[in-house]
């Protein structure tokens, strides 16, 4: 899973997702250029909702969605990652998957912890083309039924990395209960955020839910520049 991540300029989301400035309020400036972690503010890419026809826009929301259940918006349990083969089922991101309210997360790079030394080594993962990272979202629109107050939020999908050759290096291993040695390869449970290319930003954000799914796969090991943090 991801708990830190870079976001891009206003600028470089702007300019690599084809928004103009209208789309872009002065009051989410703030968010750009920054390192975030899980409850922050920061900026996705959706659909726009007030268009009858198809226009994308960039807003900010709480880093961690706010299921539509929730008494509160200061949720306490974790959303900011969903696990894509769960969501469907899953009380906290069914409704915003069934109801095609899919976003791209821009990011310059995004850190995962790696323990193959038996710490605890960030690692730092951008691009190998130079350009932001797009990941995969859901986000809410939560209202205060009290104070009719809407608060946006987001989260970022991940599929399962057990076989992939850079993200099944990532995250502290899975120990058996009885031995407390490693798991097995195929029986860990790494994690991985999932790109959305650029060619298929549009189907993500405004395709059928069967269009969408087919898009949940993991980027090939030459797409990263990955290495230790500095």
């Amino acid at each position: 899973m991801c708990t830190r991540y870079l976001t891009p300029t206003q600028a470089a989301i702007e300019d690599e997702w084809h928004l103009g400035r209208a789309n872009s309020e002065a009051f989410i400036r703030p968010v750009f250029g920054r390192e975030l972690y899980p409850r922050q503010p920061g900026p996705f890419i959706r659909r726009a909702r007030d268009d009858a026809g198809y226009s994308r826009e960039l807003v900010v929301g709480r880093w961690g969605l706010i299921p539509p259940f929730s008494a509160t918006p200061d949720v306490k349990f974790a959303t900011y990652n969903a696990r894509s083969e769960e969501m469907r089922s899953k009380a906290s991101f069914k409704d915003a998957w069934a109801r095609g309210q899919r976003c791209i997360v821009p990011a310059t790079l995004f850190y995962e912890p790696n323990w193959e030394t038996g710490r605890n080594v960030w690692w730092r993962f951008q691009r190998a083309d130079g350009t932001p990272w797009g990941l995969a979202g859901l986000w809410h629109r939560w209202i205060d039924r009290k104070t009719g107050e809407a608060h946006e939020s987001y989260t970022m999908l991940t599929l399962g990395a057990n076989g992939h050759p850079l993200m099944g290096r990532m995250h502290k291993p899975e120990l058996d209960p009885a031995t407390k040695q490693p798991l097995p390869a195929d029986q860990q449970d790494k994690r991985s955020v999932i790109p959305i290319e650029r060619g298929d930003v549009d189907l993500w954000l405004a395709g059928t839910v069967a269009q969408a799914q087919a898009l949940l796969r993991l980027a090939p090991a030459d797409d990263f520049d990955a290495e230790p943090e500095a």
